[in-house]
């Protein structure tokens, strides 16, 4: 027997095994997540810091750029939810309330009736985002690499990216500046440049790459990616890497996968209203303030 049939003789016995294991009814696994986002700080002033000021930003900023989560999962439902531990006094101190406001708390994930459930705290009110779980339209490669004991396959989308996602704000390029006419008072300009998120921007797409391992045949994966015919265990995402660093299988003590269920339940589109007016309101009033300083 040549090595390539051996190899996929091989191939075809551990998915036979795979298949009959998670055919059973009480099946559940969990699988743990690092997530990591990076940021340019060049991009944010950071040519005018001394190495000492962006080093000690940057480790402020740690607890909310890198987190771990934990993807609990059957055969048709998971829940992903922060690994929360506890912090040394004053890490990521200041950042705590802006992160709960734009990361998230537990995500629900149901394949089989295409749902997905968010519990959302913004600005110290509980929100329950209810929507349809959105397909990506993933593309299958035939390139494989191993993470642990697993042989992923990749797999790429184009993802359309909430106008929210934080982890994709980026600086806007300037636009070039505009001849004065002669009838403007140069009071809208000001106000432009006294409005910070005037200068944040989201694109509107990015393109991801996953891993996925058809030796766990689980359509699921971290956060809100899902659609492929294994588990997910990497995601590359514009500035964002979520890696799978261990999976347990069939765990003694089983957790139930229960749908969050607190606060006011909305669609995605209602919540980025409510976030929308919300930082309306925060605008005007640092304008107001901006105004009031120099007068």
């Amino acid at each position: 027997m040549n090595k390539s049939l051996l190899k996929l003789t091989f191939t075809f016995i551990v998915l036979l095994y795979a298949l009959n294991t998670f055919a059973q009814n009480d099946f559940q696994g969990k699988a743990y997540y690092m997530s990591k986002t990076t940021m340019d700080m060049d991009q944010w002033g950071g040519r005018e810091m001394s190495p000492d000021q962006k080093k000690r930003i940057e480790e402020n900023m740690k607890s909310f750029l890198e987190k771990e989560y934990i993807l609990t999962f059957n055969k048709s439902e998971s829940i992903y939810k922060e690994d929360e531990k506890l912090e040394a006094p004053g890490s990521g101190r200041g950042w705590g309330g802006f992160a709960s406001s734009f990361t998230g708390g537990p995500k629900y994930k149901n394949v089989k009736n295409q749902e997905l459930l968010q519990d959302q705290e913004f600005f110290g009110k509980q929100f329950l985002i209810k929507d349809d779980l959105k397909p990506l339209e993933w593309k299958m490669g035939t390139e494989t690499k191993q993470i642990g004991q697993y042989t992923c396959f990749k797999a790429t989308a184009t993802k359309v990216l909430d106008e929210f996602d934080w982890r994709s704000m980026r600086r806007r390029t300037p636009p070039p500046p505009k001849k004065k006419d002669s009838t403007d008072s140069g009071d809208s300009a000001k106000a432009d440049s006294d409005d910070p998120m005037n200068e944040i921007e989201v694109p509107k797409t990015i393109e991801v790459v996953a891993w996925y391992t058809p030796q766990i045949p689980i359509n699921q994966g971290p956060d809100d990616y899902w659609g492929l015919p294994g588990l997910i265990l990497e995601v590359n995402a514009d500035r964002t890497t979520i890696l799978c660093t261990k999976i347990v299988m069939n765990p003694e003590e089983k957790e139930d996968i229960n749908k969050p269920k607190k606060g006011d339940e909305v669609t995605q589109a209602q919540y980025n209203d409510i976030v929308t007016k919300k930082m309306t309101e925060m605008r005007e009033m640092y304008g107001g303030r901006g105004r009031g300083k120099r007068n």
